[in-house]
């Protein structure tokens, strides 16, 4: 009886937090794990440069990305930034907090131009999180807005994450 004690015990001490000993008398900062309704955004003004480079690698050179004149007798205001490009920034937020995350799918609605020089956030909103095998499967409401305001792409995302917690990863632009 005792040595069943003892392995309760064991096994109760091994799957609870792990301590840490923090000799700076300073607490570390609160890990942000990630909960039904949190949203993470970022930002990203889309140039040229990226424009061209996302062409060649996609081989979309419709003149609509390219050629101003053209753009505007087909009742754009300017060039367009590839509507695909715009929503990268879905995948790129999800991963850049959480390292690991497989994409799973992505459903898109395009409702406004995006020109060249303009600003846009992207945010991703968790809506629904299941946990499998030790992974956790995520439902994200996508969005982008430029100018703060006008949406300009919405959807859906599926991702399975490593796990909650939230990384403050740098993003390279």
């Amino acid at each position: 009886m005792l040595s069943r004690n003892r392995m309760l015990i064991r096994s109760l001490v091994s799957s609870s937090v792990p301590c840490t000993r923090n000799f700076s008398g300073t607490a570390p900062p609160p890990r942000q794990v990630l909960k039904t309704g949190d949203t993470l955004r970022q930002t990203r003004i889309f140039t040229n440069e990226d424009v061209a480079e996302y062409s060649k690698a996609s081989h979309d050179s419709n003149p609509l990305h390219f050629d101003s004149e053209f753009a505007r007798n087909a009742g754009f205001e300017d060039r367009l930034v590839h509507g695909m490009l715009v929503a990268a920034l879905f995948p790129r937020i999800i991963a850049s907090h959480f390292p690991g995350a497989v994409y799973v799918s992505q459903s898109l609605h395009y409702k406004s131009p995006v020109y060249i020089g303009d600003a846009v956030v992207g945010e991703v909103q968790a809506t629904n999180i299941r946990e499998n095998k030790s992974r956790y499967i995520v439902k994200f409401l996508t969005r982008c807005f430029k100018n703060d305001k006008l949406l300009v792409i919405d959807g859906e995302a599926v991702a399975i994450l490593p796990n909650l917690v939230a990384e403050k990863v740098n993003v390279v632009d």
